[in-house]
């Protein structure tokens, strides 16, 4: 398949996302490997992973729209319906369910007013819950935009929700959620972190995805 330029493909889409997605594609020796990279981008500009997005995104890799398909509809961390400002992922593996993880999947339900896999009627909100988050340590394990909490007790879900809905927070930070509303870590973090998720996507500096904390 013939690949194609990033300014023709991406003609819609901001310009800061079409410098990212250039500077991505040339960090790959194939540009085919930049595809799970590109489909943040495209979460970045609409939200979600569109179908036209895909349909992009494979112009731009020489892959087929159901070559980019496969790969957005098998990790679970692409999101193919628009969520809300805040992603709640509530971890229900073994060490976490052991320790209460559906009564606080349950407690964040109330509070954000959705239920699993749904997105609340005002757009603040959207609740999952996902497998293992690798805090076991730290269970029950909540992320926010995946940004970790550990150690959340179900009045603790309640009260994060109702921080969240209250104080709008444009960067979630995992230090300051663990400090408001966490509890047993599995092991101690190391120095404060003042940069998080501007957005349901993982915060990482060449998606555009990270914020600073304001001073």
């Amino acid at each position: 398949m013939t690949v194609r330029s990033v300014d023709n493909v991406l003609a819609g889409w901001s310009a800061a996302n079409r410098e990212r997605a250039t500077r991505l594609l040339a960090s790959y020796p194939h540009r085919r490997s930049a595809v799970m990279p590109l489909l943040y981008l495209a979460s970045m500009e609409h939200g979600h992973v569109t179908d036209e997005a895909m349909r992009q995104v494979a112009g731009l890799t020489g892959l087929t729209s159901a070559q980019v398909q496969s790969v957005a509809s098998f990790y679970t961390m692409f999101k193919r319906n628009r969520v809300g400002t805040y992603l709640v992922s509530v971890c229900t593996s073994i060490s976490c369910f052991l320790l209460g993880a559906d009564e606080v999947l349950e407690a964040v339900e109330d509070a954000a007013g959705a239920h699993d896999g749904e997105t609340s009627t005002d757009g603040l909100f959207t609740v999952e819950h996902v497998e293992c988050l690798g805090a076991c340590g730290g269970a029950p394990a909540v992320q926010v935009n995946y940004e970790l909490v550990e150690g959340v007790e179900p009045d603790r879900a309640v009260g994060l929700c109702n921080w969240l809905r209250t104080s709008r927070p444009a960067v979630v930070l995992g230090d300051e959620m663990q400090s408001l509303f966490g509890g047993q870590r599995s092991f101690d973090w190391g120095p404060a972190e003042n940069e998080g998720a501007v957005a349901p996507v993982p915060a990482f500096g060449p998606y555009g995805t990270v914020g600073r904390e304001a001073r």
